[in-house]
């Protein structure tokens, strides 16, 4: 049941999450924009990265959504937030000023509560993932039981 439930709840978190981000992105647009010109990693393709990052949230969002696709948003999801974490990683090893592009109340987190935050969610996505393909592989071979169990 765990391997069902927990990849169903990670995912509506996630679902809520990057529409989350990817509508406030989009409702400042200019000043996303400028903030990821601000970035010393991002600012060479910043103009693509603003409208191109909502865009690929709301793609995750709904794969994420969509049962039959829900195992290729937990991936995306997974890629997502590590290079999400990534960047916030590196951002902390330059300087600690620098403006948050993540929209709405995720942007008053200090970068070590992002940093937390994000790692939190990297590891959800991830666990999920693997619940998910372990649910649908035992589903595919009609163990029932390997389906419901924690291993």
């Amino acid at each position: 049941m765990l391997k069902r439930t927990i990849p169903s709840v990670v995912s509506l978190l996630l679902v809520v999450l990057f529409l989350y981000t990817g509508i406030s992105k989009l409702m400042d647009y200019s000043v996303f924009k400028e903030q990821i010109a601000q970035s010393p990693i991002l600012a060479p393709i910043a103009p693509f990265i603003a409208w191109a990052l909502p865009l690929v949230e709301f793609a995750v969002a709904v794969a994420l959504f969509i049962p039959a696709w829900r195992l290729w948003g937990l991936y995306a999801s997974s890629v997502l937030m590590l290079l999400f974490t990534g960047y916030i990683a590196a951002l902390l090893s330059f300087s600690e000023e620098l403006p948050c592009s993540c929209g709405g109340i995720l942007q008053e987190m200090s970068w070590q509560q992002h940093l937390v935050f994000n790692i939190t969610f990297t590891v959800l996505s991830i666990v999920s993932a693997i619940l998910e393909k372990k649910r649908r592989k035992a589903k595919n071979t009609g163990n029932n039981d390997a389906a419901f169990s924690l291993t």
